[in-house]
């Protein structure tokens, strides 16, 4: 194979890589209905005055599927820890009650994992077009490339047959997060 449709190729399956990378940590932050450490993910908290993600000044564990344990490093970040949850505006409700905050996990209504399907569904077509994109740009350089054209019609196979693979392991993640999602 030569040189340049190699790269091209290899570049393709690095940005195909990346969106599926980044379908994977979206789909971390929708609950399923369990309590996971990975839903509070996205809370910032303000300690002496910078921003600073919650897992870098408290444990964060789950003692059972309903109940999220928040043990901070420093007491005196208890009222700012809880601040940073509200303001995350994640649905919970943290109780402190002067050693950490404790948060009940409610469950989920039809409605809400109706939704956070949906939600799920959409991140996968993000994460989609983002395969679709890195086909688009490795189509349009092996177009370009000073090769012959046997070189550019099996480049182009070789890519389309990249790209189905990347889009079949995106509707089996998905398929696995609707479930995980709509099991009660």
């Amino acid at each position: 194979m030569n040189e340049d449709i190699k790269f091209i190729i290899d570049t393709a399956k690095e940005a195909m890589d990346a969106a599926l990378k980044h379908l994977e940590k979206q789909l971390v932050n929708i609950r399923a209905g369990k309590a996971s450490p990975a839903m509070l993910g996205s809370v910032m908290v303000d300690y002496y005055g910078s921003q600073t993600p919650l897992n870098q000044v408290a444990n964060v564990n789950t003692s059972d599927g309903r109940t999220i344990s928040v043990q901070p490093w420093e007491k005196s970040m208890l009222q700012e820890i809880e601040r940073g949850i509200m303001n995350a505006n994640l649905g919970f409700n943290p109780m402190n009650n002067g050693d950490m905050i404790i948060i009940n996990v409610p469950p989920l209504t039809e409605e809400r994992r109706t939704n956070l399907a949906k939600q799920a569904k959409a991140e996968a077509e993000d994460a989609k077009v983002g395969v679709r994109s890195a086909r688009k740009d490795a189509m349009n350089d092996i177009k370009n490339a000073d090769v012959s054209e046997d070189l550019q019609n099996n480049a182009e196979i070789d890519v389309q047959e990249l790209t189905d693979t990347y889009v079949k392991r995106i509707d089996s993640i998905l398929e696995n997060k609707e479930k995980e999602i709509m099991t009660v």
